[in-house]
């Protein structure tokens, strides 16, 4: 669902940008102020294995494919607003690195999956937990439709900046894309559902509402697993993910404005998850998502530590000041 540059007129970028900065300044404000030491690492994580889940295509009806949006998984695990930091420097990571998404459109982008979908589908996981009076099958059951819900909310927005953009009347777009996505939502139901039903059978301690205290060496043995599956992804799996056009593409050629989208503003080091001077295609994609698990670690947890930092000196000059 990544939209590329031509696709947004400049009223809709800028809009959607400026929306999307305040909720990300939003976000990181909590976080700072709320968000467990701790669990910080855990951060850099779901950015790694979020980027190389959705190097991941997988088939879906009509010669499309669909992959994890990833956001309602972070968001079950560390919360919404971690889950807008995890989403958005996976999508800043994929724009300047891979040329997966337009620069104009980066903000469109975080909107509609750095902050529409965690957002929206935590609520609805939130609130399905409640009525099923919570425990493992309540978890499972909000998780598996939040995702979904996500994944349909996400690109209703996104026909809607399409809409206001003029690339496609709102009659269209948003009928192509809901459906689309009501059927790409179900493996982002699977997919997450999966991913946390292993983690409440093997570390429940990890689940946002689990009470049990992880030690250091236990977070080291995680981190160290975490990383070593996303590496495997993006190496052993993402090479051989599903060719076909994701669902905006799809939509895209239905609705005849696929020549809208314009080329990369400049020639990103891995566009289109190629690594240069390599010709093999497996080895070029598996060292391209390599790199990009790695930094999107890297920059999740950085930032994450760098908005823990300024509550923590603002305290101390203010017990400074009494």
């Amino acid at each position: 669902m990544h939209i590329p540059d031509g696709f947004l007129n400049t009223p809709t970028v800028l809009a959607s940008g400026a929306v999307a900065m305040a909720s990300v300044g939003v976000a990181l404000r909590i976080v700072g102020k709320t968000f467990p030491a701790r669990r910080v690492p855990l951060i850099g994580l779901a950015a790694a294995f979020v980027f190389a889940a959705q190097m991941i295509n997988f088939p879906v009806a009509g010669g499309t494919s669909g992959h994890l949006i990833g956001g309602v998984l972070a968001a079950v695990l560390l919360g919404p607003s971690a889950a807008v930091l995890v989403m958005t420097c996976v999508l800043v990571l994929q724009c300047f690195m891979f040329a997966d998404g337009g620069v104009t459109a980066l903000g469109a982008n975080a909107l509609n999956m750095a902050v529409v979908a965690p957002v929206v589908g935590y609520a609805i996981y939130r609130a399905i937990c409640k009525l099923t009076g919570g425990g493992l099958r309540g978890i499972l059951i909000g998780t598996a439709f939040g995702a979904w819900c996500s994944t349909v909310a996400a690109s209703v927005i996104c026909a809607g900046e399409l809409a206001l953009s003029g690339s496609a009347a709102w009659g269209v777009a948003l009928p192509a894309m809901v459906w689309m996505h009501m059927i790409i939502g179900l493996g982002e139901a699977l997919i997450t559902t999966l991913v946390v039903a292993v983690v409440a059978q093997l570390r429940p301690e990890l689940l946002l509402d689990g009470d049990k205290p992880v030690s250091h060496a236990g977070y080291r043995e995680l981190l160290g697993y975490g990383v070593l599956a996303s590496l495997g992804l993006a190496i052993f799996v993402a090479p051989f993910a599903c060719p076909w056009p994701d669902g905006l593409e799809k939509v895209a050629q239905r609705l005849g404005i696929e020549h809208l989208a314009q080329a990369p503003l400049v020639g990103w080091p891995f566009a289109d998850y190629a690594s240069p001077h390599i010709s093999s295609a497996v080895i070029s994609t598996g060292l391209a998502g390599c790199v990009g698990v790695v930094v999107a670690f890297g920059l999740a947890w950085l930032l994450a530590r760098a908005v823990m930092l300024k509550p923590i000196i603002e305290r101390n000059n203010s017990g400074q000041n009494r």
